[in-house]
């Protein structure tokens, strides 16, 4: 088969394509024919980072979908030839090939009518906001805020708390007000405006958020904790908090982290199977024109590097794929 691999760290220009052993699925396991790859931020992170698992060269990518091409032993719930999309475990051989193996738990079935290049916008995007939404119990017209709102995972997390009835106040860019409100905002603030989160102080006094979904990172997550209600919920969609941000029995609201990956290692099968149900249920709502799978970009195989370079430089206000 083909495969963009990389036999040391670095930036995007480090894949080369290259002909690789087609692998054989082990017992729990699917080898899936890759018709389409969606493209993550840690991917082009751990291409740079690496990994102490890791087996050299390696082929990167977590995300993609395309079709059944053989079971392993045990993985008698699905049939050759069916369409899924997948999450693979980025401690894996990964996506950026023409066939990976995934274990057959994490693979999400998909709707005939469903395009495999809107699939492969799901697992990754999809499944962490599924997961960020999930880790809160809030009751529908409660107020949230989103900050980073304007990627791809902001996106689907508005499209998936606006399901919820919450009222979601997005921070993101200027340049993405429409589109945010389109996805389920109910207000837009602009991130590089000065004294943004000061006007966010005046605002919770008067409309109490109980929630607040970071995807920037650890240290912006913990300023915006004194925003929080009562029992609020601070989630880290992006990094985590490693102390308290506010003194004890203060507002005792509650710390959330959210890892997709974490799933492949300590989850069981029956959170699994919630998670593909969640996966499969984002799927049909795409096939309906229900939920946007915020394609930007759509490349061909020959094309990966670049796209994972545009990736890393960005703005990426949805998700970019790649075509086999």
């Amino acid at each position: 088969m083909k495969a963009w691999i990389h036999e040391k760290t670095g930036d995007p220009d480090v894949l080369k394509l290259r002909d690789r052993p087609k692998p054989e699925p082990g017992p729990g396991e699917l080898l899936i024919r890759n018709r389409a790859i969606g493209l993550n931020p840690v991917d082009w992170k751990f291409i740079l980072w690496g990994h102490d698992a890791w087996d050299w060269p390696h082929i990167p990518g977590v995300d993609g979908a395309g079709e059944v091409e053989a079971l392993g032993e045990g993985a008698a719930n699905i049939a050759v030839g069916a369409r899924v999309a997948y999450h693979n475990d980025l401690l894996k051989p990964g996506s950026f090939a023409e066939y990976t193996v995934i274990p057959a738990r994490a693979a999400i079935p998909l709707p005939e009518t469903l395009p495999f290049a809107a699939a492969a916008a799901i697992p990754c995007p999809g499944l962490t906001a599924q997961q960020a939404v999930d880790k809160v119990a809030l009751w529908p017209g409660a107020h949230v805020l989103v900050t980073g709102a304007s990627g791809a995972v902001g996106g689907a997390l508005l499209q998936l708390a606006r399901e919820r009835g919450w009222v979601i106040h997005a921070v993101g860019s200027a340049s993405q007000p429409e589109r945010l409100l389109r996805l389920g905002a109910a207000t837009v603030t602009d991130y590089r405006k000065d004294g943004w989160r000061e006007d966010w102080v005046r605002r919770a006094k008067h409309q109490p958020l109980r929630a607040v979904f970071d995807l920037v990172g650890g240290a912006h997550a913990a300023s915006l904790a004194p925003l929080l209600t009562a029992n609020g919920h601070l989630v880290c969609i992006q990094d985590r908090q490693e102390t308290a941000p506010l003194p004890a029995f203060s507002t005792t609201i509650s710390l959330h982290e959210v890892g997709l990956n974490a799933m492949h290692a300590h989850a069981c099968d029956r959170q699994w199977g919630r998670l593909v149900a969640s996966g499969a249920e984002m799927a049909t709502k795409i096939a309906c024109g229900e939920f946007d799978p915020q394609i930007i970009e759509t490349v061909d195989f020959d094309d990966l590097p670049n796209a994972v370079a545009r990736l890393k430089d960005g703005p990426n206000p949805g998700n970019r794929v790649v075509a086999l």
